[in-house]
């Protein structure tokens, strides 16, 4: 037995390192920009000064979250993109000029046409603005916006050909004459110069550990000696779980505020529905068919119907005040600073609520579950045996019966590891208790990715753990399975 867990141990590395790829993976191709989202800049209105300075705090966010750097130890692709495409900052420009290289294949020109387009702006942003310069202002930034996003041939020189009319409109706007002219140079050049033919030639870059899924999962700082303060991260596997894009705080301080809740009231209501469901199974098996059996089965599987949202929005009408009953507070906010029995009592009181909804629906499937491998036992030969030598029916039932009866609720054992920690969020919404649940939906509706993706990693762990349990479970309750024996 010890060698199969060592072996099965050994397993959880290559599958957590896929694990592990796949979830980063998601994380890279996820939609929208986390440096926009925890800096919330607008770059569009203000001066030249104040564009350079947005740009630069989004640049140094960049890099303090890690995303300047190349996402894997290497890449396949074509042989006309460059191996610096990572440093271009702005997302958008990046899948942008993407497109242009798959449209011309010639990086050089391609990046000088984007960095004209930059020094343009920022010719742009210097313009000073009044009545008359107001309106062809804004109509050059947008188109200056149109340029970074446009990469059909068409769409740009439908721009480029509007601009003047907006350089026209005033003296002032005429200054920007000569970085136009220079603009339309640079697009000229990479549309004259294409090199096709290179997106048709495979090319493989090697960057190394210095990478973002390095980064992610192992850290980059040193595993033994002296920390100099230059490093990044820990990595995921040293408990550093990235920055939250929503208050930038430690995801790990996040997690940790929420797991205690989830982790506690799961913990509660696991013992409650497992001390429940398997005496309640066992009554039924032992008294298959009467009335008590098809009562209790009756009531069980109404309850196993009812919604959980359903049952807790009656529950917050009908118990916690409003035009009803005031028995319970709607909402969880517990005072836990008068000592133990005093915070138990408030505990309690807090969470009767949604302990009913986190139990109700597995009594059901549990005790169910129970009585149908009751029953199976029940009908084997050395149970029969057992009560042809004379033993009593109790000694039958809890001594020969309930331990192979066990195998099936072991299986359902192994999916709460996962569950302890990922909380319900049905539940923890309803009742606003700040679990991984109500953590974890809040972080998918923001985009909060690095919180979602270090759930869906521990998530995989407790799934693998809890796999690992329910085997060696397996063999403690039924002796007859060996997982030494091939």
């Amino acid at each position: 037995m010890f060698k199969y867990i060592i072996k099965r141990i050994l397993i959880f590395i290559p599958t957590l390192l896929v694990v592990s790829l796949l979830t980063f993976a998601l994380s890279s191709i996820a939609p929208g920009d986390p440096v926009e989202q925890m800096l919330s800049s607008q770059t569009g209105e203000g001066s030249s000064a104040n564009l350079q300075a947005n740009e630069q705090a989004y640049i140094e966010k960049r890099q303090e979250l890690g995303l300047d750097l190349p996402i894997f130890y290497f890449s396949v692709g074509q042989m006309a993109v460059p191996d610096t495409l990572h440093r271009i900052p702005k997302r958008a420009h990046r899948d942008n000029l993407s497109r242009l290289i798959n449209q011309h294949g010639n990086w050089n020109e391609i990046s000088d046409y984007y960095y004209e387009i930059k020094e343009f702006e920022k010719e742009v942003y210097n313009v000073s603005r009044d009545s008359l310069t107001a309106t062809p202002l804004i109509n050059m930034k947008d188109a200056i916006k149109e340029l970074y996003a446009n990469y059909k041939g068409e769409d740009i020189e439908r721009q480029l050909k509007e601009i003047p009319k907006f350089l026209a409109a005033t003296p002032s706007m005429g200054t920007l004459q000569s970085g136009f002219d220079k603009l339309q140079s640079k697009h000229t050049a990479m549309t004259s110069k294409t090199s096709t033919w290179k997106n048709w030639i495979p090319s493989f870059k090697f960057y190394g550990t210095n990478n973002r899924y390095h980064h992610w999962f192992f850290g980059d700082k040193p595993w033994f000696g002296k920390d100099d303060g230059n490093w990044r991260s820990a990595g995921f596997v040293r408990g550093d779980f990235g920055i939250s894009y929503k208050d930038q705080r430690p995801v790990s301080t996040v997690l940790w505020e929420a797991i205690r809740w989830t982790f506690g009231i799961n913990i509660v209501a696991i013992l409650i529905t497992y001390l429940v469901a398997i005496p309640l199974g066992i009554f039924s098996a032992r008294n298959k068919g009467s009335i008590s059996d098809q009562v209790i089965t009756t009531i069980l599987f109404l309850l196993y119907a009812l919604p959980v949202f359903w049952i807790g929005t009656l529950m917050i009408i009908y118990l916690c005040g409003g035009d009803y009953f005031d028995f319970f507070p709607p909402f969880f906010r517990p005072d836990l600073d008068g000592g133990l029995f005093s915070d138990i009592k408030e505990l309690a009181y807090y969470l009767f609520l949604p302990m009913v909804c986190w139990v109700y629906a597995g009594f059901a499937y549990l005790s169910r579950q129970m009585r149908g491998g009751m029953l199976t036992v029940l009908g084997q030969d050395y149970i029969r045996t057992a009560k042809a030598k004379g033993l009593s029916e109790n000694k039958i039932i809890w001594k020969h019966a309930l331990r192979n009866s066990l195998l099936p609720i072991i299986t359902l054992f192994a999916s709460i590891f996962p569950r302890a920690i990922g909380g319900s969020i049905i539940i923890e919404i309803l009742f606003s208790i700040p679990g991984m649940g109500k953590v974890g939906y809040e972080a998918v509706v923001a985009r909060n990715y690095p919180i979602v993706f270090a759930v869906m990693m521990f998530a995989s762990i407790l799934t693998l753990v809890g796999y690992l349990v329910a085997d060696i479970l397996y063999a403690v309750v039924d002796p007859r399975i060996s997982f030494n024996k091939k």
